[in-house]
């Protein structure tokens, strides 16, 4: 058993102990979200740590925006190093509004930090909120000294931060191992003011692309004509223009428009308009940052290009598709 499955079971007996914007009407759930049975229905599923949530927890990136954590509450429990993930928010959106699916990333072991900067786009602050998490790491007077595994750190970010997190990568020489860019904007909305990003630019790392059916708006799944002629404005053409050298996923979740990733569990309980609600981006999301940031083998099984778990027809899921090789 690995140091870190060691840390995971020691924690997971603790937890088993310990625990016992505008205003709108949401559009209630006609069906709870079922995960696949195997990776998607393990990561699904609340992870063995308990979780500390802290806004405004330090200061500051470069527009002077203060940054949010949310880390396992019994840090370096049973030796463990924590993987790192920077999260990148939407447009005019802090990461207060994706709590939901950043406690659930903290509760499988990750630290998570976000700055609250609400224009992220160009990637720069969210590669700074790693920088930030890392000089905490190293300062003996904090409580993540020496706890925090600074050479595994992956990215995650919705709509602007979704191009975000990929031009941060881009930026990083290799500091950033993976990004999943979750309802990325097509290229067309760079004109409206929005920082946009350009997969072409990776040369390192690994990316999976997620978007949701009902956004064809904003990040639609295909386009009509090849990206060559027209630029990126799909997620099947992020995905295609990425080099053949960096391992990538795109899938298409079936009903999430594009700030369901901002929800809860159903829309009943939603802060912002919703269709389905937070469920299907917990699962495989969570399982590729096991995969690419802790080596777990199964996790990455399951995006194995020809055998993997999510490319085989599977509930809530389309458009699968992998290079995913080992």
């Amino acid at each position: 058993m690995t140091q870190w499955a060691r840390a995971l079971c020691a924690v997971a007996v603790a937890v088993m102990t310990a625990v016992g914007a505008t205003a709108f009407v949401a559009q209630a759930d006609s069906q709870p979200y079922v995960p696949a049975l195997g990776v998607e229905s393990k990561y699904f599923q609340p992870g063995p740590w308990a979780v500390i949530e802290e806004i405004g927890f330090g200061c500051c990136d470069a527009t002077g925006s203060k940054y949010d954590l949310w880390y396992p509450t019994d840090l370096g429990a049973g030796g463990a190093q924590h993987p790192i993930v920077v999260w990148g928010n939407g447009t005019n959106a802090m990461p207060s509004r994706y709590a939901y699916l950043l406690r659930h990333l903290a509760s499988w072991g990750f630290v998570v930090i976000g700055t609250e900067n609400q224009q992220t786009g160009s990637g720069r602050d969210i590669l700074g909120s790693l920088s930030y998490l890392k000089g905490l790491a190293a300062d003996p007077a904090t409580i993540f000294f020496g706890k925090l595994d600074t050479a595994a750190a992956g990215a995650m970010g919705h709509s602007q931060g979704a191009s975000g997190v990929l031009n941060a990568m881009a930026a990083s020489d290799g500091a950033i191992k993976t990004a999943v860019p979750i309802e990325i904007p097509a290229q067309l909305w760079c004109s409206s003011g929005i920082t946009c990003a350009d997969s072409r630019k990776l040369t390192s790392g690994s990316v999976f692309f997620v978007n949701g059916s009902a956004d064809r708006f904003i990040s639609p799944s295909t386009q009509a004509l090849p990206w060559q002629a027209v630029g990126l404005q799909s997620n099947q053409a992020y995905y295609e223009a990425t080099a053949t050298s960096v391992p990538k996923v795109w899938a298409t979740l079936d009903g999430p428009d594009h700030n369901d990733v901002q929800g809860q569990p159903d829309c009943a309980h939603a802060s912002t308009p919703c269709t389905s609600g937070v469920d299907g981006y917990l699962g495989y999301p969570t399982a590729w940052m096991m995969a690419q940031l802790r080596d777990d083998a199964e996790a990455r099984g399951a995006f194995r290009t020809g055998t993997g778990e999510f490319l085989s027809p599977a509930p809530n899921w389309r458009n699968q598709s992998s290079t995913v090789s080992r």
